[in-house]
């Protein structure tokens, strides 16, 4: 077994929706130390939308390269986001594109799986639109693609993939498997009757810890990238479940983790999946150490981009000042910016009221990202102190609302984004605990009355 404590530094691979990115981080403390970012690109062209592998993986090997030596790194580990998998023909090369999970098929497919798949009370893994569903990706290429889908041998989680693409090692993990795929049983702890009715159970690399250490990295590999030494790769996990893992190892059940980034996900620690409506967006998450998590999620980040670029920027002083000038004005946007997922589902976002300026239109949409991220916690059945990490844990209008909403404490954690360090701690190391921002307990004049009218506007 590797002796974790020899590591000094851990090189993180952390592909999200929009953006990838390599970082360094001390094993002592789980501070970043370098890091370089490219933009995930999606290929329209070829049999259907994908991810640029091949840049992709330019990026990865160059940014190893560059790190070698200075800050250097003695162990690997990955996170990406959900809802992909790679298809391996038996030379171990993709026999089909790794397929945007935003892409919609045809109808007829569509309606064929939904007869289909399994049901919610088996998967905990609600019907969600494009390919959000991974077992709906594999139907879609099985019966859009037979000739190329023949030729698979292989089918890997997608964190896994840049894990065997490293170390020729090949693997399945939980926390992919587990996150809305349809493809997962978490009160099982085993793969669901889809996997059989897909006829891929075969094709299924084996399931490994997310803590595994799969091997050293390739020697050609190693050599290309100037390691002087062998570099254990891990398994890799899910990057919403990265995001969850440090919390778990530091905080006591019940609480609440909004992990923000493209999406915003919000999972209810010590919570149970009664009473969980997959109509809502609603599902089980599966956490790094197999354990089903009840979550709630809809698309926060890409939602205030979207909105940011149309209204513009404000000091962020004066968006915080604005956000009692709002709730007396009433001004408010229903959901949904981004339609297709979220707890209000079948929604056009909608303005009510006027704004005087930028600041109250930003402090409006900031009560807006609050209020969406209330609703989850409470279907979700969230108790206990509310963790936020990710670009909002910056937004003090967001963070102030949501306290207010919730009548709860909210505790902003430091640090751009919690995957990176949260995939590092699947190598074994426990950095010191860096200070957290003090915990926020707000109340907003007149944010009950301006609550019910939200919801009141949902009704109608």
């Amino acid at each position: 077994m590797t002796d974790t404590k020899a590591y000094r530094r851990i090189a993180v691979i952390d592909i999200g929706k929009t953006n990838a990115k390599v970082v360094v981080l001390e094993a002592e403390t789980g501070s970043e130390i370098a890091g370089v970012k490219t933009s995930n690109s999606v290929v329209k062209t070829g049999l259907y939308p994908h991810y640029d592998i091949e840049r992709l993986w330019s990026f990865i090997i160059e940014a190893l390269k560059g790190f070698a030596t200075v800050p250097g790194f003695d162990a690997i580990s990955i996170t990406t986001h959900g809802a992909s998998m790679a298809l391996l023909d038996a030379d171990g090369n993709l026999a089909l594109p790794v397929l945007d999970y935003e892409y919609t098929y045809p109808h007829p497919i569509r309606q064929a799986y939904g007869e289909f798949r399994p049901a919610f009370t088996e998967t905990f893994s609600p019907s969600l639109s494009g390919g959000l569903n991974v077992g709906a990706q594999i139907h879609f290429q099985k019966n859009a693609f037979p000739e190329e889908f023949a030729r698979v041998a292989t089918i890997l989680t997608y964190p896994q993939y840049w894990a065997f693409r490293l170390t020729g090692t090949a693997a399945n993990e939980m926390t992919s498997l587990g996150c809305h795929t349809d493809l997962w049983n978490p009160t099982s702890g085993d793969y669901s009757s889809l996997v059989a009715r897909l006829g891929i159970r075969a094709l299924m690399a084996p399931v490994r810890s997310a803590f595994d250490a799969l091997g050293p990295i390739l020697p050609q590999l190693a050599g290309q990238i100037g390691l002087a030494e062998p570099v254990p790769v891990y398994c890799g996990i899910h990057d919403s479940n990265a995001s969850l893992l440090p919390h778990l190892i530091e905080n006591e059940a019940p609480f609440a983790v909004v992990s923000t980034g493209t999406w915003v996900i919000s999972f209810a620690v010590g919570g149970d999946l009664e009473h969980l409506d997959p109509k809502r967006d609603i599902l089980a998450n599966v956490d790094a150490y197999g354990r089903a998590v009840p979550s709630a999620r809809f698309m926060g980040g890409r939602e205030f981009e979207i909105l940011a670029a149309e209204i513009g920027t404000a000091p962020a002083d004066t968006i915080e000042v604005a956000l009692e000038r709002v709730i007396e004005k009433g001004l408010m946007l229903l959901p949904n910016v981004v339609e297709g997922s979220g707890p209000f589902p079948g929604r056009t976002r909608c303005w009510i009221g006027d704004a005087t300026d930028q600041a109250e239109q930003l402090a409006a949409v900031s009560l807006y990202l609050a209020l969406m991220t209330e609703a989850c916690l409470a279907l979700i059945g969230a108790k206990g102190p509310i963790f936020v990490e990710g670009p909002f844990a910056f937004n003090r209008a967001y963070l102030t609302a949501l306290s207010a909403v919730t009548t709860r404490e909210v505790i902003a954690l430091p640090g751009s984004t919690g995957t990176s360090q949260g995939a590092a701690l699947l190598t074994g190391i426990r950095p010191s605990a860096s200070a957290e921002n003090a915990p926020i307990r707000a109340e907003l004049r007149g944010l009950e009355r301006y609550r019910q009218a939200w919801h009141d506007a949902l009704s109608n």
